[in-house]
């Protein structure tokens, strides 16, 4: 377990991500492919800001049990991540949120492209909000598990399928992070 040192430095790292999301609506599963997570820690009081870039992933599901439904889905950052490092007892856990608008592309139905434009994407950015499991930690110089969940509001600008999308899609999920290979990038003072 590390301590965020009591002082004004500003410690910068880079850690690998990856994980697995779960979208109840559609009751299916988009891959978090390995990505990095760049955070720059307060060391006065353990609050960050940072970056994960989250690459475009393929979904598929099946409305009425035989009509498979496949998208590539993406995400566009639209806010900046931040949260704290924050102590339980001896125990240091991460509470942090981060904001994504939601892009749909190359839908197929039943095998079929259904154009859906440039820009489907939601209304909205959706806010993840992920923390460190109960009974678990997290370190900031090696990483350590995340876990939280979303709502998918209302999609916007996907021509005809703007309806469709918005019948099978909005609705809550979840999601689970693994947050490994911490890398120290640098210390800066104000």
């Amino acid at each position: 377990l590390t301590a965020v040192p009591a002082n004004a430095v500003t410690l910068n790292y880079e850690y690998d991500a990856n994980g697995w999301t779960h979208i109840h609506s559609t009751d299916s599963d988009l891959w978090i492919k390995p990505t990095k997570m760049q955070l720059a820690i307060q060391g006065a009081d353990g609050t960050f800001t940072g970056h994960m870039p989250i690459s475009p992933a393929d979904t598929k599901f099946e409305v009425l049990g035989f009509l498979p439904i496949k998208a590539q889905v993406s995400f566009e950052e639209a806010a900046p991540l931040n949260g704290g490092v924050v102590r339980v007892g001896n125990i240091a856990r991460v509470d942090s949120t981060a904001s994504y608008y939601v892009r749909l592309s190359n839908v197929l139905i039943g095998g079929i492209p259904s154009p859906v434009g440039s820009s489907c994407r939601t209304k909205d950015p959706v806010t993840l909000s992920v923390s460190t499991p109960a009974g678990e930690a997290f370190n900031i110089a090696s990483g350590g598990n995340l876990a939280g969940s979303f709502t998918i509001g209302d999609f916007e600008h996907c021509l005809l399928n703007t309806l469709i999308i918005n019948q099978l899609v909005p609705g809550d999920g979840n999601m689970t992070l693994a947050v490994t290979n911490a890398k120290f990038i640098s210390a800066t003072n104000p």
